[in-house]
């Protein structure tokens, strides 16, 4: 093997690049030459290049327009004298295009799938349908999963939502998607989100609740929730930046757990704001949920929001149907949210929570006076985060270690600035007031933010010392009626406010607890979501609880 790479030449090694040397490497052995024949007979789909091909050195006038942006005061000469400068920098970006640039293996054969009709697709639920099957046995197998279309699968369209992506094919498999298809799963396809994640429906209309067409069904995993309620999938994927696994759960009556914060690889999907995201499984059951957590936790070590010390569990092994021992805390903040709360939703919750005694717990209410600050302290997070990740990172950002998907930046990086009027009213309210506070803040308050995270933490992990497990309302509020078609965006905007439908969610994304919505009943026809909150890394325990409510009923 040594004498294989020692002979490899610097010509062979820039011509086939990292996997290229890799693989001839390999190949020496019959055994090696098998298994590389057999990685390769499935082929992912070619990467959509957007970037130039030649890379150019700047022009004066744009290297003035920079300079001016920085309050620089540069002579012609000046910027001519940079310029020169520049050259040998440039040597390197462009030595880099003569690499083959490292990805993530397509491991399964799929087709191009489709998008569904209004008569196949009555929830507005698919954007995209397909058959994936992965391997022949496993945990999932029998399994039909939907993914948010956040999540790259190879081959499949992805719009997240907004026709700023449209047309745009991922050429990888995100990590979740991978770990799926490996565990016997069948992806059937791609569940709508929001435009871009962000509440206000897509740019086709809002996904319906499955109780009642007319209201909300969520946010942004809406159509992973509509579609697990409705029994068009099994499970799903989902993702939470500020609730968007256990709003939908709540409003639609599903079960979702937002893991503990780097549980579950965030690899190849796109992101709202790095320390804010979380992936995590949806289903009809606490038992489904812990099942394909099972087959998606763990690290890949490709993923910055992943720490080296990460504890995986054996999540069905907690599913013992009762609570015995455990100290359950109803968190008094959590309820009678001002000018918000419903009672019906608060009375609901409270009975469902005392009713864990049945199971073998012991149940109090405690005071986390901090809890209803969360929502101030995860604000300027997600407003400042989010615009600089996607505005200047063009949705990957710079200064992390992992994997980059380099097509979905170099998309969005283009389709951003060709399709920007594209974008939903509340991308623009979020883009506008974003860079309207870093330019005059300096990022001031999201660093303060940031700093009072830590604080939040240590206010929950305070009641962890008395509790073992946190309850409360998922949402104050049943689902709301979704604004007509004509609606200004000010009612649009208006009406998410009016039903402080993060106020209980977001701190847990700040905090980075594993927090779960499982459906405590039915009031007026709608569901009512109870949060069961945990200790990081014990989202086996919340599971347990999950699981021992549910055969209460």
């Amino acid at each position: 093997m040594d004498k294989i790479l020692r002979s490899y030449s610097r010509r062979q090694f820039f011509r086939g690049g990292v996997t290229g040397i890799v693989g001839s490497a390999f190949a020496a052995s019959g055994r090696a030459r098998q298994a590389l024949a057999q990685s390769a007979a499935v082929q992912a789909p070619p990467p959509l290049i957007t970037a130039p091909k030649v890379l150019r050195s700047p022009p004066i006038d744009e290297l003035q327009r920079i300079a001016r942006a920085f309050w620089m005061n540069l002579s012609p000469e000046d910027l001519a004298s940079f310029r020169n400068m520049m050259e040998g920098a440039l040597a390197s970006y462009r030595r880099l295009d003569q690499f083959a640039e490292p990805t993530l293996e397509v491991k399964y054969p799929r087709d191009a799938g489709y998008r569904p009709t209004a008569v196949q697709n009555p929830l507005n639920a698919w954007y995209w349908k397909c058959s994936i099957k992965g391997a022949a046995e496993g945990k999932l197998t029998g399994k039909k999963i939907a993914i948010k279309d956040n999540a790259c699968v190879a081959g499949i369209h992805m719009m997240i939502g907004s026709s700023v992506m449209e047309g745009f094919v991922p050429d990888v498999d995100a990590t979740v998607v991978t770990r799926i298809l490996d565990a016997g799963g069948e992806i059937v396809g791609k569940a709508v989100c929001d435009h871009m994640c962000l509440w206000g429906g897509t740019d086709s209309g809002f996904v319906l609740n499955p109780h009642d067409p007319k209201r909300s069904a969520g946010a942004s995993s809406s159509g992973s929730a509509a579609l697990v309620v409705a029994g068009e999938c099994d499970m799903a994927i989902g993702g939470d930046t500020g609730g968007s696994i256990r709003i939908p759960s709540s409003y639609s009556g599903a079960c979702g757990i937002k893991p503990t914060y780097g549980l579950v690889p965030y690899t190849a999907m796109f992101p709202l704001e790095l320390t804010l995201d979380h992936v995590g499984p949806m289903a009809r059951s606490a038992a489904g949920c812990a099942l394909l957590l099972e087959a998606i936790a763990g690290p890949d070590g490709l993923d910055p929001r992943q720490p080296a010390d990460i504890r995986t569990q054996a999540y069905t092994r907690y599913l013992v149907g009762d609570a015995r021992n455990l100290r359950i805390g109803i968190v008094r903040e959590g309820f009678g949210w001002p000018g918000v709360s419903e009672p019906d939703v608060d009375m609901m919750v409270r009975d469902a929570a005392h009713g864990l005694t049945r199971t073998g717990a012991t149940v109090r209410e405690i005071s986390i006076p901090l809890h209803r600050e969360g929502i101030h302290i995860y604000a300027p997070i997600l407003v400042e985060g989010s615009t600089m990740l996607w505005m200047d990172g063009n949705g990957v950002g710079t200064g992390w270690k992992g994997y980059y998907t380099t097509s979905l930046m170099d998309f969005f990086a283009r389709s951003r600035q060709v399709r920007a009027n594209d974008f939903s009213d509340m991308v623009k309210l979020q883009v506008l007031l974003g860079q309207y506070m870093h330019d005059n803040y300096q990022g001031h308050y999201y660093a303060k933010a940031q700093n009072l995270a830590r604080v939040l933490r240590a206010a929950y992990e305070e009641a962890f010392k008395e509790v073992d497990l946190l309850v409360m309302p998922t949402t104050p509020t049943k689902a709301f009626l979704n604004p007509l078609p004509n609606a200004s965006r000010e009612e649009y905007v208006a009406r998410a406010a009016a039903s402080g439908m993060t106020v209980n969610t977001c701190p847990f994304n700040v905090t980075g607890h594993p927090a779960m919505s499982v459906p405590s009943g039915m009031s007026g026809g709608l569901p009512v979501g109870m949060m069961l909150i945990g200790r990081h890394w014990e989202d086996g325990t919340v599971l347990r609880v999950a699981d021992a409510f549910e055969r209460l009923k």
